[in-house]
């Protein structure tokens, strides 16, 4: 065997051996679609129930401020979102059943109700809207997924999945773009963009730890692209999935426990 047919051969077998990463704009043939990835970055940061403790904190070039929260998701019908600190906002609650909202004022003791006009208000001064903390619209069932491509990212294989509003859809986002690494559904980044195409806010999730029985991000960072030096972020202190929640969790009477 001369010395050019055994370096051809030996290339070969190095090319077998060794995995490979799809390339930018290239689709994994046993990458699975769009939705399916969303579903499981949805199934993974929710499950089908959740009873949790977060720590949100607000920073603004000029002011910070941390609110304890406690939440209950029994996905996708009803949520539930609790302030326990500091003081002076201890007691405010959100409940979300259906395609209807109601904050709770404990200073005032009165029960507003949230027009699905000002669903993608502030929540809080956050960065967060009250459809991101209460989960009125649906990452699957309000839009349609497509999977863009993969491309390595830090030795891993990451898709990037674009998501469009279903023509019916009462949302207000132009697309959302998710960026998933494939081997366990992680998500790593969520941007959102305007009707116009316009990049307006990014998501991103950091500090994977084990939290029961899965390994997920337990913080999440939303910043919006038009104001440098803000941001919020959700720490997971705590939470417990896929456990029956009661019904009384989610009602008006509950809203007004102090």
């Amino acid at each position: 065997m001369n010395r050019r047919r055994a370096a051809l051969m030996l290339q070969a077998f190095a090319a077998l051996a060794l995995p490979t990463l799809p390339g930018p704009g290239a689709r994994a043939a046993d990458a699975p679609d769009g939705r399916d990835l969303v579903e499981r970055v949805e199934r993974l940061l929710w499950g089908r129930t959740v009873q949790g403790d977060y720590e949100m904190t607000i920073t603004t070039p000029r002011w910070q401020r941390t609110l304890g929260l406690k939440v209950w998701m029994d996905r996708p019908r009803r949520s539930f979102v609790r302030i326990v600190s500091p003081a002076k906002e201890a007691g405010i609650g959100s409940l979300r059943i259906g395609s209807e909202m109601w904050n709770y004022l404990p200073n005032v003791e009165r029960i507003i109700k949230i027009p699905p006009s000002m669903m993608l208000q502030p929540w809080m001064g956050s960065d967060f809207t009250n459809d991101d903390l209460v989960k009125e619209s649906s990452a699957l069932d309000d839009y349609t997924h497509k999977l863009l491509e993969t491309q390595p990212l830090d030795g891993a294989a990451v898709a990037r999945v674009e998501a469009l509003p279903k023509p019916e859809a009462a949302v207000v986002w132009g697309r959302i773009v998710y960026w998933v690494r494939l081997a366990d559904a992680m998500p790593l980044k969520q941007e959102y963009f305007s009707e116009r195409g316009e990049l307006v806010r990014t998501m991103t999730f950091s500090e994977v730890r084990k939290v029961g029985t899965r390994v997920m991000p337990t913080r999440w960072e939303m910043r919006p692209q038009d104001k440098p030096g803000q941001f919020t972020t959700i720490v997971l202190k705590d939470a417990v999935f896929d456990r029956p929640i009661a019904d009384e969790v989610f009602s008006q009477r509950n809203l007004q426990k102090p």
